[in-house]
């Protein structure tokens, strides 16, 4: 129930949506205040166990500007019965004769959709790759290059872009068997295509070491206490000349943090976590632990705390 001014009672009163018939009716003296109102929610409810050929939506999907046709174009489905497989099946030769200009864009947003997905990206990020992709396709010049290296690249290039970094690993985990050097290649290919598009040089944005340190930190499971200590620290790393990669910086930051807690997590644990080598981990250790008095946070760790640190 809401409220509204009733014409007959001449004052607020509360009133009942009847969604049935449209009409919005004053509980009081009966008027009909509104007639067929148009009810803007959804008509069905979709329930997980449901099979997915009953599909009860009756539109399409929304206009995507990348593609020529904004994706409103008709596709033929398959009917059930025999006469309607013979029918359909005519119609889908037609159908897949015709040439469609946007289908590799399509399967290629549908790659970079995918990968969003199994890395857990927003939308933005997904909309982003794609009009980087679309961006290089147009210029007509991928042709022969690894397609999955191609939108890969796409997609760490706009978590970078959307102040998201993915590593280079966590990129390749989603792949579909691209290996880091062919994103690595793909990523300068783009970069220097949209380069030459603009004129200009490819703002890429720039990588903390913060970046990573919930991600990471989550993957370790470790406790919110130790977690809110590594991103301390990590930001005061950051006044350091310290000369390693802030991938490297944050695996370091966590070992220090986890060493000094009730919950110890070993090298190679942290080293799986992050994706960095246990040895490039024990380098950044040796190199931040001349500063950990002054990285570490106070209320974490005390001075005589940090003897238990076992020296590099």
């Amino acid at each position: 129930m809401s409220d509204a001014f009733c014409s007959d009672c001449k004052r607020q009163t509360e009133v009942v949506f009847d969604h049935s018939a449209g009409d919005t009716v004053c509980s009081e003296c009966g008027l009909v205040l509104e007639s067929h109102s148009i009810d803007e929610t959804s008509e069905w409810r979709t329930f997980a166990n449901e099979s997915g050929d009953n599909d009860p939506v009756r539109v399409g999907g929304p206009t995507n500007p990348l593609l020529a046709d904004g994706g409103l174009s008709t596709v033929i489905a398959k009917p059930n019965g025999t006469t309607g497989e013979f029918l359909s099946s005519s119609l889908g030769r037609w159908q897949n004769r015709g040439s469609n200009p946007d289908r590799g864009l399509i399967l290629a947003f549908k790659t970079i959709a995918t990968m969003s997905d199994r890395l857990g990206l927003v939308a933005t990020i997904k909309d982003r790759a794609n009009e980087i992709y679309k961006r290089v396709e147009d210029q007509k010049s991928s042709r022969g290059r690894n397609q999955d290296a191609l939108l890969a690249a796409c997609l760490y290039i706009a978590c970078r872009q959307e102040d998201k970094p993915r590593t280079v690993k966590e990129i390749c985990s989603v792949a579909n068997g691209a290996t880091k050097k062919e994103i690595g290649r793909a990523k300068e290919y783009i970069v220097k295509q949209l380069g030459l598009e603009t004129g200009q040089s490819v703002e890429m944005g720039t990588i903390h070491a913060g970046d990573f340190m919930r991600r990471f930190c989550s993957n370790l499971g470790m406790n919110n206490q130790a977690v809110k200590a590594a991103q301390e620290a990590v930001q005061k790393s950051e006044e350091f000349d310290i000369r390693r990669s802030p991938i490297s910086i944050a695996a370091a930051v966590i070992y220090i943090i986890t060493q000094l807690s009730d919950d110890k997590k070993p090298l190679k644990d942290i080293s799986v976590a992050t994706g960095v080598a246990e040895g490039t981990i024990r380098n950044s250790y040796k190199d931040l632990y001349p500063h950990v008095s002054k990285i570490l946070p106070g209320w974490y760790a005390k001075e005589e705390d940090l003897k238990n640190l076992c020296s590099p």
